[in-house]
């Protein structure tokens, strides 16, 4: 990777100056190896860290430490699991439902305190977040996430009418929203980074530019092949996500799907009080291939997704989609029309790991000396903290409330191989935007 690479792999990674680490060019033997430099290998470190302090863990990042999914994503610390509620309900029962949201409303809680009680630097702000209605068949739906959350018994979630919502944010889509206080919003490059300095503070070793090949076992112990050199330890945290399938044994447990974003210059203090985002929240719609949207600590407006991308095989650049960019741009002057002139000056992309079942998974892998995490679907800045200190549950082997939820060790759908993965993406995709489409007034955003 040439020097400063990564820099262009999103704004946020060129929003603070950073150093790279030195790989590992030599043999070595930890306690716990950890695979992949993102927040689930952060978290987990941590938290194994902390529990035990006299382990000898290790880091191995193949590029620098925050380049996938946490360093290029829009930055939300919220409580959705998966899709939906509604979808999950259906997927697993209710009862697993209201399981996963307590888990998402524990991980929020925690990378909130994190940053806190650390001095972790993201720019982090806890505005709540609204999921938006922009065509009364949207309504329809928000309405019964609503209704299904308050029979399941969750807290911290209210409708709110045009009327309150334009005192908060305006929009000629808006007709009403889902509040919910527990979001926040961060910059997540600065928090990966910030996380890396206080790691390094605590005595775990990070090696960058560090790529894991082969998995081995022998004796009881887990052998990893990096070049030139060999790493064994007693456990391995395969913290890897978006990049699981270069893993013959993670190869079918899930994909990677590109999101994209947009990103405004900083809006004019005219400009910012013509839309009203006094609050600023984080913005979600209801589409199946959602728009998030939020401002940065500089007050520009990021919009991110309306379509996804997707690759084959081991080809992980799917990062620029000019079309979708387009339409993205496109996107933000019609939900707020005083904005019509607004320059852009970043555009990027990042991969997502998804399951067949659109539900994150955490298991051990073979035995308990190799513990994997998956499938955060989008929606993984909070899980992936809650998850790391899961997975020290599991390295540890102690049985916890964390340990006992539904969605660890549980059997994935693999993903079908060659031709049919192919067909089974198409299907997938194509009924989501067929919906979207049907739902979305004719002049909305992103109608297709």
């Amino acid at each position: 990777m040439q020097s400063g690479h990564f820099k262009e792999k999103s704004f946020w990674l060129s929003t603070r100056d950073y150093t790279p680490g030195r790989p590992l060019q030599e043999d070595a033997k930890l306690d716990v190896a950890i695979v992949g430099g993102g927040f689930t290998g952060l978290s987990a470190a941590y938290h194994l860290k902390k529990t035990q302090p006299g382990l000898r863990i290790a880091i191995l990042e193949s590029q620098v430490i925050g380049y996938g999914a946490s360093g290029r994503n829009g930055g939300f610390n919220m409580t959705l699991f998966g899709l939906t509620l509604g979808i999950t309900a259906i997927r697993f029962g209710k009862r697993k439902a209201k399981q996963a949201h307590h888990y998402m409303e524990k991980a929020v809680d925690l990378l909130r305190d994190l940053v806190h009680d650390l001095g972790l630097d993201c720019d982090y702000e806890h505005p709540g977040f609204l999921r938006v209605a922009t065509s009364e068949k949207y309504r329809a739906r928000i309405m019964e996430e609503i209704e299904l959350a308050h029979k399941l018994g969750l807290e911290g979630i209210e409708w709110i009418e045009k009327e309150q919502l334009d005192r908060q944010v305006r929009s000629p889509m808006y007709l009403g929203a889902w509040w919910e206080p527990r979001c926040g919003i961060l910059n997540p490059a600065k928090l990966a980074w910030s996380w890396r300095d206080v790691l390094i503070d605590m005595g775990i070793e990070i090696y960058e530019s560090t790529p894991v090949g082969e998995m081995s076992r022998s004796q009881g112990k887990v052998a990893l092949q990096i070049p030139g050199a060999t790493v064994v330890a007693d456990k391995v945290v395969m913290a890897t996500n978006a990049w699981s399938h270069f893993f013959p044994e993670l190869s079918r447990k899930q994909i990677p799907v590109w999101t994209h974003i947009v990103l405004t210059e900083p809006l004019s203090a005219e400009q910012f009080a013509s839309i009203g985002w006094k609050n600023r929240q984080g913005i979600e719609d209801a589409r199946n291939l959602v728009h998030y949207y939020r401002l940065t600590a500089d007050n520009r407006l990021l919009m991110g997704g309306r379509d996804v991308s997707i690759t084959e095989g081991t080809d992980m650049e799917r990062d620029l989609n000019p079309a979708t960019f387009a339409g993205l741009k496109d996107d933000v002057r019609t939900l707020f029309p005083t904005l019509e002139n607004i320059r852009f000056t970043h555009e990027w992309g990042g991969p997502v790991s998804v399951p067949l079942d659109m539900a994150p998974a955490l298991g051990y892998l073979g035995d308990k000396n190799v513990v994997y995490s998956l499938g955060c679907v989008g929606h993984g800045v909070s899980l992936t903290h809650l998850n790391g200190k899961t997975l020290c549950d599991m390295i540890l082997e102690r049985q916890t409330e964390r340990t006992e939820v539904f969605f660890v060790n549980r059997r994935t759908l693999p993903w079908p191989s060659g031709v049919l993965r192919n067909i089974a993406i198409k299907a997938i995709l194509g009924y989501m935007h067929w919906e979207d489409r049907r739902f979305d007034d004719p002049a909305g955003p992103a109608a297709n």
